[in-house]
């Protein structure tokens, strides 16, 4: 464990301890690390609340002041038992611990945990400590569990460090893709329709387009073809893919569809689709393939159902009905390390496109159960390895971290606010090509397996449209922005020449609009301004007069007035930003 992970848990254990001492008969569980602070999972009768926290805090400062060492003790199950008598939960965690496994407590400030371990030397050693925020947890993420009380809290090596994130923090509740969504009349998830569905608005509609169109230009330009492929598929299908035997749980119940007429008929139970793989297999045994064929690149923006659970979903960041940018290469052995590099060259360029310059790598190899040869695998991982050094990309090896089905990459941008975001995937995978036994022929004229390779470079389109409007605050590039012009006349005078310009900025595919609300142009200006425009005309009478526009721009501000032609070079320069 690094530093601040082992000073954060033991701010747990700090946070933990000043609650059994705020409340009475506090049922515990567990109180992990995160990556910027803490959590403990606490059954108890109050109510946690913002105005608990600073009785909560003001126990934890006297504990930390205090210099209070953090015990180690390594007890048997039966001490341990005895421990934890009146602690339900603990118990519980208690069963879990491997009989041949070592128990282990820690002591601090007259709490006592079960807990692994390493901690801090003393309670002084906390640098500075906020509690931030209180939310429901069902015990073991199970929601047939009951709900605990989660509170967060923040720590870091000194108040200014502290200080320093808690302001990221801020920031970060300011560029709230859920808040924002709102605010911009991007997109809604209605309880009507189902929780985690995501609704497009119009505006979220035309960001998605533009994404969309740059994905299938760029991909025809890569040599892909495009598939398109059902949103449903008969129970088969999945057994032989394997999702019902390991995914069953993610997947939403079947539906039971009757075939036939008369005494014929029978049922059969369906499922939508988690995954679009399957599919794309249906389409390659459709036929018979040459090694001359291969590789085939076949993309698919396919939209897939799964059943998360309440508590998981987030926004646009986990939802139940989402839209991956999905692909999926079949190829020989010798075309494997080639399909590789230009897929990972692909994928940055793709991510650059939009705005992400910081991308990182994790290569995961082969784990201790798994499928297929292994010298398929050690030729799988060397040319994922070899892709990621040719691209100079920096990457971490997460040894024996792969699927059973085979290695993958995985590539993390950082966003603006400087959090890491896991994107693009390239994965091997020796189980599929076995289950529907596909096959191509070879040189020799018999038959061998293809590789087959998943990869995805967004992710899906909402997870991805959420990390983007948090990227930009909302404010996003030209190419991207839902209505790029808005032309402001100061009266009414002037809105046949308005929607002159209009038209000759739609017939060059601009997004634009003309606001005739009966306002003061300061007043059009700060709506403007507040729905994130890129770029204001603003034409009075003197503009139309002269057949000019004064325009405004959301970064720069004025920029004076120009001829119509000038403005439209300038608008097709920053497109290309």
């Amino acid at each position: 464990m690094e530093e601040k992970e082992i000073m954060r848990h033991s701010a747990a254990h700090v946070m933990a301890a000043a609650v059994c001492k705020v409340f009475n008969n506090v049922k515990l569980d567990i109180g992990p690390s995160t990556e910027e602070g803490f959590y403990y999972d606490f059954d108890l009768e109050h109510r946690l609340a913002p105005e608990d926290f600073p009785k909560i805090e003001a126990e934890m400062q006297a504990i930390i002041k205090s210099g209070l060492p953090f015990e180690r003790r390594e007890l048997s199950r039966t001490e341990a038992a005895g421990i934890f008598a009146d602690q339900p939960y603990k118990l519980e965690r208690l069963a879990d611990i491997p009989e041949d496994q070592s128990i282990t407590v820690y002591s601090c400030a007259g709490f006592t945990d079960l807990c692994r371990g390493p901690h801090i030397a003393t309670t002084s050693d906390i640098g500075a400590v906020k509690l931030i925020s209180v939310a429901g947890s069902y015990y073991r993420g199970d929601e047939h569990n009951p709900m605990l009380q989660r509170l967060y809290g923040m720590a870091d090596v000194s108040q200014e460090a502290l200080d320093t994130t808690l302001a990221r923090i801020e920031e970060a509740k300011k560029r709230d893709h859920r808040k924002l969504g709102k605010e911009l009349d991007l997109f809604s998830i209605n309880e009507e329709a189902g929780p985690g569905l995501a609704h497009w608005h119009p505006k979220g509609a035309r960001i998605r387009v533009a994404i969309e169109d740059f994905w299938r230009r760029e991909h025809f330009r890569a040599g892909y073809e495009m598939l398109f492929t059902p949103h449903v598929g008969r129970a088969g299908l999945w057994e032989t893919s394997g999702h019902l035997g390991f995914y069953r749980e993610s997947m939403f119940p079947s539906m039971t569809v009757s075939e036939g007429e008369g005494s014929h008929v029978s049922s059969e139970p369906y499922y939508v689709k988690p995954m679009n793989c399957p599919f794309h297999i249906l389409v390659y045994r459709n036929r018979r393939y040459s090694y001359r064929d291969l590789p085939l690149r076949w993309a698919e923006l396919g939209t897939v159902y799964r059943y998360e659970k309440e508590g998981v979903r987030h926004g646009l960041l986990r939802v139940r009905g989402f839209t991956q940018d999905d692909a999926h290469i079949f190829c020989t052995p010798e075309q494997v390390e080639d399909e590789i590099r230009r897929t990972v060259n692909f994928a940055l360029r793709i991510l650059r496109r939009f705005g992400f310059e910081d991308i990182t790598a994790f290569l995961s190899t082969r784990p201790e159960k798994s499928v297929g040869l292994p010298e398929r695998w050690d030729q799988a991982t060397r040319s994922l390895e070899n892709a990621l050094k040719a691209e100079s990309i920096a990457f971490q090896t997460d040894e024996g971290g792969g699927a059973f089905y085979g290695p993958k990459i995985d590539l993390k941008i950082k966003d603006a606010l400087g959090r890491a975001w896991q994107l693009g995937t390239v994965q091997f995978d020796f189980n599929l090509p076995e289950r529907f036994k596909l096959a191509y022929v070879g040189e020799d004229g018999k038959e061998h397996q293809p590789y087959m390779i998943h990869r995805a470079l967004l992710g899906s389109l909402e997870r991805f449209f959420g990390i983007l409007i948090e990227h930009y605050a909302g404010a996003f590039p030209l190419w991207l922005a839902p209505e790029q012009v808005r032309v402001l006349p100061i009266t009414s005078g002037q809105n046949d020449y308005a929607r002159e310009i209009e038209s000759k900025l739609r017939e060059r595919d601009a997004r634009v609009s003309v606001d005739t609300d009966n306002e003061k142009l300061g007043a059009k200006i700060r709506k403007a301004q507040l729905e994130k425009t890129p770029y204001m005309l603003v034409v009075g009478g003197r503009d139309a007069a002269a057949g000019v526009v004064s325009v405004r721009s959301r970064g720069a501000g004025d920029l004076g007035a120009m001829p119509l032609e000038q403005f439209i070079e300038l608008f097709d320069n920053d497109l290309k930003k």
